[in-house]
Formats: C-alpha cells, sequence, structure tokens
C-alpha cells in the first residue's frame, strides 16, 4: 500500500480531496482554500516534478560548540502553470531536502501566463500576461512578457523554475545581490504570486 494510499487527511480540504469532493488543484485555488497537508498535492498532481536548486552547509553556535546543519532550496511544478518554492533545514542533506520538498507543496501557487507581447499575439500560454514584479530581501526582479521562440532571457539558476512553471519565453530585469540565491529564487515566485494577485483585482 502506498503512502498516499494509507493517507488519512487532518483537515477539511484534506477530507474533500479524499473523498473526491474536489478533483482539481485549480478548485483549491479558486475556492481560496490553503494547502496545508503535502498529500493534498499529491493527490491532485500525479504528474508533480522535484528539482534541488541549491544545498549549502549552515553553522550555528551552540554551548557545546559549534553546529552544522544543511540548507536546501527546492522546487515543485508540474510545467503546466503550478510551481512552489520550498526551503528545509537538516542534520543530513538529504532530511534537509526532504523538509524542503514538503514546504515546496505546501507553498505551491498558480502561475498566471499568457501571451503579452505586443510582437507576438499568438494567444498561448507561453510567457506572461503583462509586466509584474518581486522582490526578496535587497533582490527585486520585473518579469516582461517576451514573443515566442525568445526562450528564457534571465540567470541560469532560475531557468529551472521558469521551466516547471510553464513559461519557455520571458524577458527579465534584476536589481541587487542576485548572488544570494535564495532571495533570488523567492523574489521569482512572489512575482508569480503578485501576477496571481494582480489577476484577481
Amino acid at each position: 500500500m502506498s503512502t498516499l494510499e494509507s493517507w488519512q487527511p487532518l483537515t477539511k480540504l484534506g477530507k474533500l480531496v479524499k473523498e473526491g469532493k474536489i478533483t482539481s488543484i485549480d478548485e483549491i485555488f479558486e475556492n481560496n482554500y490553503k494547502i496545508q497537508e503535502p498529500f493534498i498535492v499529491d493527490a491532485l498532481i500525479p504528474n508533480l516534478q522535484t528539482q534541488v536548486l541549491y544545498t549549502r552547509p549552515v553553522q550555528k553556535q551552540t554551548a557545546a560548540g559549534e553546529l552544522t546543519r544543511f540548507e536546501a532550496l527546492v522546487i515543485v511544478g508540474d510545467k503546466n502553470g503550478h510551481i512552489g518554492v520550498g526551503l528545509g533545514k537538516g542534520r543530513q542533506t538529504r532530511n534537509a531536502i526532504n523538509k524542503a520538498t514538503l514546504d515546496a507543496k505546501l507553498n505551491l501557487i498558480p502561475v498566471i501566463r499568457g501571451c503579452g507581447s505586443f510582437e507576438c499575439s499568438c494567444d498561448r500560454p507561453h510567457s506572461v500576461p503583462y509586466i509584474c514584479e518581486g522582490e526578496s530581501g535587497s533582490v527585486r526582479i520585473k518579469l516582461i512578457p517576451a514573443p515566442y521562440g525568445v526562450g528564457l532571457v534571465c540567470g541560469e539558476f532560475i531557468k529551472p523554475i521558469f521551466n516547471l512553471a510553464g513559461i519557455s519565453d520571458i524577458w527579465t530585469w534584476t536589481k541587487g545581490n542576485t548572488s544570494n540565491r535564495i532571495n533570488f529564487a523567492l523574489s521569482l515566485y512572489n512575482a508569480f504570486k503578485n501576477l496571481y494577485k494582480f489577476s484577481l483585482l
């Protein structure tokens, strides 16, 4: 028996998903539910992909001396307009990645896609529908719609986020300390969140 089959929901949303009353991840966002169980995402998006973006050792000063742990940054997505970013820490890299993966599933959001470039107007969901911005720490990023075929004009580090979100063409403008990879990734994630919030206005 798989873990998903033996899952016993602890929240109202989890019970609705388990009972088959909610069959789409988009229903959750449309009804403004909050995902509090990672198995909800596993049940509704069976083709969810996971990618480790970054791992690093971190040290904490204790009475017994320095304690070394590991921090991981993980993204999840289905390449069809859904993306999640998560952070996790653990005594071993594997533990940190597992915690970050669970966190990414809980942070899953929809990505509003479209063709907002005046040079294209193909009506295919290959880019973003309009300019949006996001920030985290000192890093600020602006997403600019690009015509079909341009590709991902951005830093190599965040290209996997666009890929798992289902965006193939984009222009980006960044400002701040982009060498801080965690803030770099979170600024893009926040831009996607702002894109979704703006679409609801």
